[in-house]
């Protein structure tokens, strides 16, 4: 609605219709604009776990592999010559 149609159908003075738009901008002001979100974890704290939760999970999907895929004992996937074995094999084949 135009404010000519609303002075004719409530008999409102222009000043009145002003006022009103006035209250209306400073109610809306009043409002808070955004909602502020707390975080339970810190981010550094999610990057750490992050990090730490990979790395488990890299290991234990080697442990997998290593000793229930393949035919060895799984806890040999933690021993330094098992690790130089493969690189060998993999650069003997280059």
């Amino acid at each position: 609605m135009t404010e000519k149609q609303i002075l004719q159908e409530e008999g409102k003075t222009r000043e009145e219709i002003k006022a009103e738009k006035k209250n209306k901008k400073n109610r809306a002001e009043e409002k808070p604009g955004k909602w502020v979100r707390i975080r339970v974890l810190p981010i550094w704290l999610r990057i750490i776990l992050f990090v730490v939760l990979l790395a488990g999970c890299v290991i234990g999907g080697a442990m997998f592999g290593y000793g229930v895929i393949g035919d060895g004992k799984p806890m040999d996937v933690l021993d330094k010559s098992t690790w130089q074995h493969i690189i060998d094999i993999v650069k003997k084949e280059q």
